[in-house]
């Protein structure tokens, strides 16, 4: 009488099962909320004002900021008397973001710096000077920003697009260099008067 020993286990294990009624665990799941009704905390309900209150202030705020990038005229530097009115084309800024931050960079650097000037009857002339070969390479870069809408962006006039924004910044570190020596020797030659 050779059994196997896994069918006379399972057999045994079924047996020993006991059967429940039909509709046992519905019956459960009712007696149970019916003990233990499922209430929502008062830091729950606050968790998730706070959620969609976070999640509409950051909705709005990224379309706030973009509305407002749109509305916002492109970058100008400043030209001899008047700021650069950018034609309708691309300009280096709207290639990429990493165009755009080096663009503002240079842009924001030159306008702070031409804010700085201190003109006055003893520097005039040279600021004028200055202010000439700034008004020279202002148009050169028109000239660029023109090429680079009929061509279309290519490397060299990306490249002479940057330096030109840096000669011209490195152009106004130069005059308020030379102003600030003639301003110091202009105080040493008072002091020793």
């Amino acid at each position: 009488m050779a059994q196997d020993l896994r069918e006379l286990f399972t057999k045994e294990r079924d047996d020993e099962m006991p059967k429940m009624k039909p509709g046992h665990k519905k019956r459960f799941h009712e007696r149970l909320q019916k003990q233990f009704p499922q209430r929502q905390k008062p830091w729950a309900i606050l968790f998730k004002v706070a959620a969609s209150v976070l999640i509409l202030i950051g909705i709005g705020s990224y379309y706030f900021r973009d509305g407002k990038n749109k509305l916002t005229p492109k970058t100008s530097v400043v030209e001899k008397d008047r700021p650069i009115i950018k034609s309708d084309g691309i300009s280096l800024g709207d290639l990429s973001p990493d165009l755009k931050k080096v663009e503002n960079y240079y842009v924001a650097n030159i306008n702070f710096e031409l804010s700085k000037l201190e003109v006055s009857k003893e520097n005039k002339a040279m600021v004028t000077s200055f202010m000439d070969q700034l008004a020279t390479l202002n148009a050169e870069y028109k000239k660029l920003n023109a090429e680079l809408n009929q061509i279309g962006p290519n490397d060299q006039t990306i490249t002479a697009l940057i330096k030109n924004l840096q000669l011209r910044l490195e152009l106004l570190h130069r005059l308020k260099r030379k102003l600030n020596q003639i301003k110091t020797s202009k105080n040493e030659t008072v002091t020793s008067i």
